[in-house]
């Protein structure tokens, strides 16, 4: 990038400023490369924003007027990427407890089956505190 201080120019001079399509090109391939932005090159320059934004306009692939283009950071699509791996991460281990209680349920169900045994223990209905009947038995 050129230095600042070699474009610094009064205003009649950045006024009848030409720029060549070849350097407006190259700054609009910096920009969709995510290089540098429209400010930056404006600031470096002394270039209006709006003048780099018809560069990118008339020069830029990806840039269509009235469309908003949203750049996901690498930061965010790493976060993205994260908590995928952990809501996987988090299925896998909800499928092996739900196989161990199905295994868990069959195993009892067998053990009564051989033994004849009642293991699950049936919930008997207990009236509350104060309710129901009061005599001892």
């Amino acid at each position: 990038m050129a230095n600042r201080v070699k474009f610094k120019q009064s205003r009649e001079e950045r006024q009848r400023r030409i720029f060549s399509e070849e350097f407006k090109r190259k700054k609009v391939r910096e920009i969709e490369q995510q290089l540098t932005t429209i400010a930056q090159v404006s600031r470096q320059y002394e270039v209006r924003e709006n003048s780099v934004s018809k560069w990118m306009a008339k020069y830029g692939q990806n840039y269509m007027k009235g469309v908003r283009t949203i750049v996901e950071s690498q930061s965010d699509t790493a976060k993205i990427a994260a908590l995928k791996a952990q809501v996987a991460e988090l299925q896998r281990i909800i499928g092996e407890k739900q196989v161990q209680l199905e295994f868990k349920d069959k195993i009892i169900e067998l053990a009564e089956e051989v033994y004849g045994v009642d293991i699950k223990k049936k919930l008997e209905l207990k009236p509350c505190c104060g309710a129901g009947n009061t005599e001892k038995s």
